[in-house]
């Protein structure tokens, strides 16, 4: 397993950090700590939640995953181990603190009962799940999709601001070691980089987005910014929520795939996802792979794995074959005509969504 260094932080972490989303709702708790002790024992030592997993989001599942992953530190004794990623839910879902925006107090409560789920005394990397304001990811990442004018930058900085000082009272109490964002941009980046500076509060050192063949909108803007920043680009969904597999192919939900236990909550859930241009996309790199005799999905995860930006790819898994094989694919090579025939696939569906 190669390792690469977190921001500044001083932690080293393994390429692929392992997402967890789906225990408590799509794996019960003995397969997460399957998932878990397998991914161990392959060199992982990065792992990624959030106090709203299980996903499908619900107020009933809302919290198990941490929950599930407090239990195997308290069975396995492993938690010195891992370097452990959790995130402050943002505003939007009713269940979570009344759907209220993140807040300074927000991070404060947010903490303490991650804290109690994991059983653990203290938090690696403390993310923001998503921001207050107006922000392209979600389906919201084409042009004329969001308007940036519908709050004013005071307003923002305040409130990064209050968020940072809550962040700062968690560090120095020790629950929390070091923070990052999610869902955010450039400007967002370099916005929490500039007040962390100015008044001497906790840096962001990484930020997870939404990046995959169907969705490179981050590079290169966001990509440049963590670059010449130390801001480690820890990508999700490098399979675009399973779309890369196939199995969504000519509008199938399969029962026991993530879309048809998202339908069951929320029936517009990736609803600008599955449209025809991706599937074109997807059947695209299906030919590519074919023709160099690769796994699609193992593709799309060293493709996402090769990009020089890139510090661990978060990966998930609903069953320990396709963990295997996610695992399995950040040793392959890439060659030159491979990675150009992707670029030509590129070519023609640059923003598939």
């Amino acid at each position: 397993m190669k390792m690469a260094k977190l921001g500044r932080t001083g932690l080293t972490v393994s390429r692929v950090c392992l997402g967890t989303m789906t225990w408590g709702q799509q794996n019960s708790e003995a397969q997460g700590h399957e998932q878990m002790d397998y991914a161990v024992s392959r060199g992982v030592n990065f792992f990624d939640t959030a106090e709203l997993y299980a996903v499908p989001t619900s107020e009933a599942t809302c919290g198990r995953t941490e929950e599930i992953i407090g239990t195997w530190f308290k069975k396995t004794g492993k938690r010195r181990d891992i370097v452990l990623a959790t995130k402050v839910a943002g505003p939007g879902v009713p269940w979570v603190r009344g759907g209220s925006p993140l807040t300074g107090n927000s991070v404060r409560e947010a903490v303490e009962g991650s804290l109690k789920r994991l059983q653990t005394d203290y938090i690696d990397l403390y993310q923001l799940h998503w921001p207050n304001r107006p922000f392209p990811h979600f389906g919201r990442n084409l042009g004329g999709k969001v308007d940036f004018t519908s709050v004013t930058t005071a307003e923002v900085e305040d409130n990064l601001l209050d968020i940072l000082r809550g962040l700062d009272d968690v560090v120095k109490a020790g629950k929390v070691r070091f923070c990052g964002l999610s869902d955010d941009t450039a400007w967002g980046i370099m916005k929490y980089l500039s007040l962390s500076e100015r008044h001497n509060l906790p840096r962001m050192h990484s930020i997870q987005n939404e990046f995959s063949l169907l969705n490179r909108s981050d590079d290169p803007y966001v990509a440049e910014v963590c670059v010449r920043e130390d801001v480690s680009y820890l990508p999700w969904s490098p399979l675009a929520c399973g779309l890369i597999s196939g199995k969504y192919a000519d509008g199938k939900i399969p029962e026991g795939t993530r879309w048809h236990h998202e339908k069951l909550v929320r029936d517009d859930f990736d609803s600008f996802r599955n449209v025809p241009v991706t599937h074109a996309a997807v059947a695209e790199y299906h030919m590519v792979a074919k023709r160099y005799g690769l796994d699609p999905c193992q593709m799309a995860l060293k493709f996402v794995d090769t990009q020089s930006f890139v510090t661990a790819t978060i990966i998930g898994a609903t069953t320990m074959a396709q963990l295997k094989s996610n695992i399995d694919a950040f040793d392959l090579t890439l060659d030159d005509a491979t990675r150009a025939d992707i670029a030509k696939v590129y070519s023609r569906y640059p923003v598939p969504y």
